[in-house]
């Protein structure tokens, strides 16, 4: 018998922790009960990623890490909604009013010299519709979207939506305040709305229509919603920007988009991710400019 070289064979195929990999075909009755969380993370798959990616997807997923940002983010929005709810003198708690129009967290057009405001108007929500709304939509979008694609893109999609909505809210209405996390909210559903689109054939039809429909229900209402309360309602307290909305989806429909469909890619190769980092840094240096020097607000 003729010696085998070790070192010529063909490695055991591991997942990224060093397990090795079981290949379905290899199951020898193919009926093997899944776990709850392989059930999770195959439903996972088929609402997130296009069937070519699923397969890769169910080699290395886990929980590990879990979707913390979307979590933390989350818990730092409902805690800084109850501290001006209840910490601080409200009228009511439904709709908040004195407490965040003076806080320092909120965009106000002048105090935007206070570079951080175009960031933290994030954590500050108007009422509980908008700050349960907001939640669940990014919980509901995000935990997915972050199991698949980590933190790391799932961060940086959210973050470009907010400050991309607050820059948009500065330029487009300059004279109103902003407060919310519909930027960020918006950025995942814009980046999540592109993948459909784009990968439409291959994420089940079916439940690709579906999907659809839902993302565009459910930014209709709520855009619908925000011009209400921008224009028609009396309420001061409510008038607020709508505009962080828009900038918010299309930094989505761009950088999301690149993110969050280059599963298991190498970024730095893909030109679509400069060109959408070019575009995207751009804008941010144009809405700077117009803010120091264009401006009519205060």
């Amino acid at each position: 018998m003729d010696d085998i070289d070790v070192e010529q064979q063909e490695p055991f195929p591991v997942d990224r922790d060093g397990r090795q990999i079981t290949i379905e075909e290899d199951e020898p009755d193919g009926n093997r009960k899944l776990g709850c969380c392989e059930k999770f993370q195959r439903l996972v798959s088929k609402w997130m990623l296009p069937e070519t990616h699923r397969k890769g997807y169910m080699e290395r997923a886990n929980c590990c890490p879990p979707p913390i940002f979307i979590i933390l983010i989350s818990i730092g929005e409902l805690a800084v909604f109850i501290y001006y709810a209840v910490w601080k003198p409200q009228k009511q708690w439904v709709t908040l009013d004195d407490g965040i129009w003076n806080s320092p967290l909120t965009y106000k057009p002048d105090h935007r010299q206070e570079a951080w405001r175009f960031i933290s108007y994030m954590f500050v929500h108007a009422g509980v519709e908008h700050i349960l709304g907001n939640l669940v939509m990014q919980l509901l979008l995000g935990i997915p979207l972050e199991l698949v694609h980590k933190g790391f893109e799932v961060g940086m999609v959210y973050l470009a939506g907010v400050l991309a909505g607050s820059l948009a809210s500065s330029i487009f209405d300059p004279l109103h305040a902003l407060v919310g996390a519909s930027g960020g909210v918006y950025a995942l559903i814009g980046g999540y709305f592109m993948n459909a689109v784009v990968n439409f054939r291959e994420m089940i039809p079916l439940l690709g229509v579906f999907r659809i429909l839902v993302i565009v229900v459910i930014v209709g209402t709520d855009v619908g919603f925000a011009f209400y309360r921008r224009f028609v309602s009396h309420d001061e307290a409510m008038k607020v920007s709508f505009v962080a909305h828009f900038g918010g989806i299309v930094a989505g429909m761009t950088v999301g988009y690149v993110f969050f469909s280059a599963y298991n890619k190498k970024l730095l190769k893909d030109p679509r991710f400069w060109l959408c980092i070019v575009g995207y840094v751009v804008f941010v240096i144009f809405a700077i400019l117009f803010n120091i020097f264009l401006s009519p607000a205060p």
